[in-house]
């Protein structure tokens, strides 16, 4: 059974202090075979480095995307050192926080660069935060939720570049954890996963709920069985890791859970392509 992380953070992040080598490390002492790192980036609400600007690997304090020039640098470094061991792979990715105005920026970063494998994020709409409450002040959970999943709705019909969405219902977090509003979101959610699965895009299994209290996983098991009742069938797993702690947290755990809703597969990707992986 094939042991992989999918949604890792690292230092390059603005919220981890989490050393990349560090990370890959702690990977292999977990029995990891595959991780794939997804630092960061959300045009809008935060800036690129600028040259000359100093990033200070595990001590950085600036809200800023990720600084690709010694990222990238990086990935490669610890992917020839560690995987010509036969160690661990270690695949390329980042986690686009994007609005609807920002498409264009993401797609530049996309172009600029050669990818593995690329998250869809909804963290912000309007450049308002969700984790500040910024976003959510003045709406009824109704509202938040509508606005929500229709950002996510342009954003699916509009940008292609992207492998799979991230932690399809994450406001949740940010609202009445104990509640969950699938029913009232059934319909926009399903008009999202068929435009996903026709785009042979796919979704994620996030396993931070838990860390986050949420009632239910991420997305919720309605989410996941609706999924693969439209067809669905491209979905990885990841930790959402930004600490040891949370390294490969609950994936094998994931796997089960996907195998009892009827899923028979999941993916990895290499160049932007899905692998198949039988569960």
């Amino acid at each position: 059974m094939v042991y992989v992380d999918y949604h890792v953070h690292s230092d390059y992040s603005d919220d981890s202090w989490y050393l990349m080598e560090d990370v890959v490390k702690n990977a292999i002492q977990l029995g990891l075979e595959e991780i794939c790192f997804t630092d960061h980036v959300d045009y809008g609400v935060k800036p690129d480095w600028k040259l000359g600007e100093e990033f200070q690997a595990g001590k950085n304090k600036e809200v800023k995307n990720v600084h690709y020039d010694l990222y990238f640098a990086e990935l490669d470094k610890l992917a020839k050192t560690y995987e010509a061991e036969a160690e661990i792979k270690i695949k390329k990715g980042l986690e686009f926080g994007m609005q609807v105005h920002t498409i264009s920026q993401f797609e530049k970063l996309y172009q600029s660069h050669d990818f593995d494998f690329i998250l869809l994020s909804v963290h912000q709409i309007e450049n308002k935060e969700f984790w500040t409450g910024e976003f959510q002040k003045g709406h009824t959970h109704k509202e938040s939720y509508d606005k929500y999943y229709d950002e996510m709705y342009q954003l699916v019909t509009t940008y292609k570049n992207y492998s799979v969405l991230a932690h399809m219902d994450l406001v949740r977090r940010y609202l009445d954890k104990e509640v969950d509003m699938f029913e009232y979101n059934r319909d926009k959610i399903t008009e999202i996963l068929k435009v996903v699965i026709a785009n042979n895009k796919g979704i994620e299994v996030n396993t931070s709920s838990s860390r986050y209290e949420i009632n239910g996983l991420t997305p919720s098991i309605e989410i996941l069985k609706l999924y693969h009742e439209l067809g669905g069938k491209i979905i990885t797993i990841g930790s959402d890791s930004h600490k040891p702690e949370h390294l490969g947290f609950n994936i094998k755990e994931s796997k089960k859970m996907l195998k009892d809703i009827g899923y028979t597969q999941f993916c990895t990707f290499d160049k932007m392509e899905p692998i198949f992986h039988t569960l």
